[in-house]
């Protein structure tokens, strides 16, 4: 005998479902998409930002009945055809696909009627996006208090975003914040908006907590990555958990330097913008270092800026990116760095080399009953 799955999908299907990656149908406005969004979601519209807010108005000045007809005679005939073919091509590109709107209501209950008429049968997400959202935080909340969360630390360039991803029991931060994390570290690309980012953590975090594993790394982050901010309890968490500080020489971190923010960031601006790249990578580079001015010191920053761009203006010479590097490492971020280890140093569990830390760290690379060694 078949079983006829629920026309609607409820909370108890959410982990699955986002675990999945299942292909969701975002039937919500342009501009409300944009600002909010489940990762792996493809906005396909019932009603344009125009139209939603015409509809809108009409609700609050003559009610909802007046609002549904205003709504069907916006989205009639030819637009209406066009909406329902996006959506069917869409559900036979993507079978297993479900459908959404704010609330799971008027919607996403329209927009699966339309598809049940032409034959395509499509699950409802109850409570729609905003029943996922909440479910999202819930998660990370959840994770967090029950990992053993383990702090990957070091000064600036021992690549710990690296080693962060070398590691099957770990979230990259900065990769989800589309950031580097420090006053050089925006990228081409722009940040996500913070609910996308917090969304995109708590899948993540998801992920880990189906491993079973009772660990998770991260790396050492302030609670701000560029705009995003992580959550508040997320990052308590964080702050008191124990801490494995990695070390590396100064020539090798100088190059991780090089290699992440210059030639990296640069042949990023060459995909995008072509013979503009070096104007906008040289724009972005000073951008970077003028936002630290004050703390650097005037005479500091004059002289960090003047190797900066005389290193831009001879092409974008590596040597004389070295020189500035080395000495914003020396005289900036090494003393800063351990400033903030000095008043954290009980929590350390462990110091070595990079290779030292991957060695200790598939330790914890498995579920328990691994010995508890932290």
């Amino acid at each position: 005998m078949t079983i006829t799955p629920s026309p609607t999908l409820d909370d108890s299907e959410f982990d699955s479902l986002l675990l999945a990656g299942t292909p969701i149908i975002d039937v919500r406005a342009p501009q409300e998409f944009l600002e909010a969004h489940v990762p792996g979601s493809t906005n396909l519209p019932i009603l344009q930002d125009e139209e939603r807010k015409l509809v809108g108005t009409c609700y609050k000045q003559r009610g909802q009945d007046a609002a549904i007809q205003l709504g069907h005679e916006l989205v009639g005939g030819d637009t209406r055809s066009m909406r329902v073919a996006a959506w069917k091509t869409f559900v036979e590109q993507h079978p297993t696909a479900v459908i959404a709107c704010f609330r799971g209501g008027l919607r996403s209950k329209i927009a699966q009627s339309w598809l049940t008429e032409i034959g395509i049968p499509i699950r409802r997400v109850a409570g729609g996006y905003k029943a996922l959202r909440t479910h999202l935080l819930k998660t990370t909340t959840r994770v967090a208090e029950v990992k053993s969360i383990v702090i990957l630390s070091g000064k600036t360039g021992t690549g710990k975003t690296h080693l962060i991803n070398q590691l099957s029991n770990s979230v990259d931060l900065e990769g989800l914040a589309n950031h580097r994390g420090s006053a050089f570290g925006r990228r081409v690309s722009a940040q996500p908006t913070q609910v996308v980012f917090e969304n995109k953590l708590a899948i993540e975090l998801l992920k880990q907590a189906k491993t079973g594993n009772p660990f998770l790394f991260l790396e050492d982050e302030s609670r701000a990555i560029g705009s995003i901010a992580l959550p508040l309890e997320f990052h308590r968490q964080m702050s008191n958990a124990k801490i494995a500080s990695v070390h590396e020489n100064l020539d090798f971190r100088i190059e991780t330097i090089l290699n992440d923010y210059i030639v990296s960031n640069y042949e990023d601006y060459m995909k995008l913008s072509g013979e503009q790249a070096l104007a906008l990578f040289s724009e972005s580079l000073i951008a970077s270092l003028d936002r630290i001015k004050k703390r650097l010191g005037g005479e500091r920053h004059s002289d960090l800026r003047k190797i900066m761009q005389s290193a831009l203006n001879k092409d974008n010479d590596l040597d004389l990116h070295r020189e500035w590097i080395k000495r914003l490492l020396v005289d900036y971020y090494d003393p800063m760095y351990e400033y903030q280890m000095s008043k954290k140093s009980e929590r350390v569990t462990f110091r070595g080399s990079r290779e030292e830390f991957l060695d200790w760290a598939a330790m914890f690379d498995q579920p328990p009953p691994l010995a508890q060694r932290l």
